[in-house]
């Protein structure tokens, strides 16, 4: 590859990295309001699918980029935006922590009962979103990579829904486990949000394959790429 064909890899790279940290912080910010969307007259456990947090709607979105930059830039890379997403992440609880702490004035729109309501436990939420988010992030990237190892890069499917099945119920599974006990989220509620969340999960990771393939297929075409190749940036 030449110097401008890497530049330009590595711009990608950082608008790629950009889109995964602002899709973690944006979920961890707005996980307490839940919504509802019921193609299905299901309900399991108490629960109807699907009931669940907003915070889900963005989440996706991580293990997506994450398996494009696996696939294009090599695990290293990857590893490296999960570090990042950990950071941002402690950035934003701190400066949510302050905003909580410091009183609002008396003509503020947003009071101080209404901030807290808000972001009160937006503290416990990122530690659970992260304890939730690092398990499942080592889960799927090493999964990826074992099975791009053992396929010799074909079958792109086949790791991306693997790999992503398997680390979407770690996620679900992990976050809500802190979340009940610390009482956020009643336990009666706790098994019908596991199967609702890893559900909605497990249909988004399926619709979002020709995604993943779409852009390995542009990367592979611009950067004149083979099968199993990675893109080594300066």
């Amino acid at each position: 590859m030449t110097i401008k064909d890497k530049l330009a890899a590595q711009k990608i790279y950082l608008f790629l990295a950009a889109l995964f940290i602002t899709s973690l912080v944006v979920s961890n910010l707005i996980f307490k309001k839940f919504f509802y969307w019921h193609p299905f007259e299901v309900e399991i456990f108490g629960t109807k699918l699907f009931e669940i947090s907003v915070g889900i709607l963005p989440y996706p979105i991580t293990f997506l980029i994450t398996d494009l930059i696996s696939e294009i830039y090599g695990k290293k890379r990857a590893n490296q935006v999960v570090i990042a997403g950990i950071f941002a992440s402690l950035f934003s609880l701190l400066i949510v922590f302050v905003s909580n702490a410091v009183p609002a004035t008396s003509w503020s729109p947003v009071k101080d009962d209404m901030f807290s309501t808000v972001f009160g436990n937006t503290s416990i939420a990122v530690f659970a979103s992260m304890i939730a988010y690092l398990l499942a992030q080592f889960v799927d990237i090493q999964i990826y990579h074992f099975w791009k190892r053992l396929t010799k890069g074909k079958h792109l499917w086949l790791r991306n829904n693997f790999s992503t099945w398997l680390s979407q119920f770690v996620d679900t599974l992990t976050i809500l486990l802190l979340l009940c006990s610390f009482d956020i989220i009643a336990w009666e509620r706790f098994r019908g949000l596991l199967v609702a969340g890893f559900l909605f999960k497990v249909l988004v990771a399926a619709l979002d394959t020709p995604f993943l393939y779409l852009g390995v297929y542009l990367f592979r075409k611009r950067f004149n790429l083979k099968v199993n190749e990675e893109i080594e940036l300066i």
